[in-house]
């Protein structure tokens, strides 16, 4: 397995009373996709902010290049469930802020924002505003965002939930190309069991809180051909043995 990027030792959340994760490791290899998967209320999402360094563990910490994160940096970008744009910004400024926020000069910033902004998929929108666009091209601008700043690691929070079908099975193409390209380290939370195996190097399944990893799963899918992946016996094997560990926790 690859050297880990982000580690997580024996985390543990209260909420008040309420224990959301207890006594949580998990290590996530750089250069790959690590997707959090298990029943709503798991926990998912507090692991995640943990992470970023937006919640404070009760116990346990973080690491991310053997440095104990203390709160956000640099080092880590968060693509948002809600996409979190500016309003009253274009796409063009929305994708530069995160550099603009850093001190990135003004010609810098944008001409690596409209590099990314046509990587996602959205040339000749630079100067539209977020009311202008779909659900999935303002989603799209919350991941140019993200990779603009040039983090190490990204942090996705069911990024594409909020998509048409559709939509969400391209996302999830680009998805895979960006991972293959550049080799930056995801952590991706989503509900869905298809959705974590069809873009997963890695798959940790956390049980109902108080939150435990349950099992690690390692996809061994060929995916020279990303439309191919769904018909990959592999792939349908997993999705199986996944729904039938998860199903004693569905009510």
């Amino acid at each position: 397995m690859p050297d880990s990027a982000v580690s997580t030792r024996n985390i543990t959340k209260f909420y008040g009373e309420v224990e959301a994760l207890r006594d949580l490791s998990l290590e996530f290899p750089r250069g790959q996709l690590t997707s959090l998967l298990g029943p709503s209320g798991c926990g998912k999402t507090t692991l995640l902010k943990i992470i970023a360094g937006l919640l404070e563990p009760t116990s346990g910490e973080v690491e991310v290049d053997g440095k104990t994160v203390t709160g956000p940096g640099p080092d880590r970008a968060f693509v948002f469930q809600d996409f979190a744009l500016l309003p009253w910004a274009t796409v063009l400024r929305n994708v530069a802020f995160g550099l603009e926020m850093r001190g990135v000069g003004k010609t810098e910033r944008e001409d690596r924002a409209a590099a990314y902004i046509k990587q996602v998929g959205l040339g000749g929108f630079e100067n539209a505003y977020p009311h202008e666009l779909s659900g999935g091209m303002r989603q799209r601008v919350g991941l140019a965002r993200a990779l603009a700043v040039d983090s190490d690691v990204l942090l996705m929070d069911e990024p594409f939930s909020a998509v048409d079908e559709q939509t969400r099975r391209k996302f999830q193409e680009d998805l895979l190309a960006l991972v293959q390209n550049e080799n930056k380290t995801f952590i991706f939370v989503t509900h869905s069991i298809e959705e974590a195996v069809y873009v997963s190097d890695q798959i940790a399944i956390l049980l109902p809180r108080p939150s435990r990893v349950h099992e690690i799963i390692r996809p061994s899918i060929n995916r020279d051909s990303a439309t191919n992946i769904r018909r990959d016996p592999e792939y349908l094997d997993i999705v199986d043995e996944i729904w039938d560990s998860l199903r004693t926790y569905v009510e």
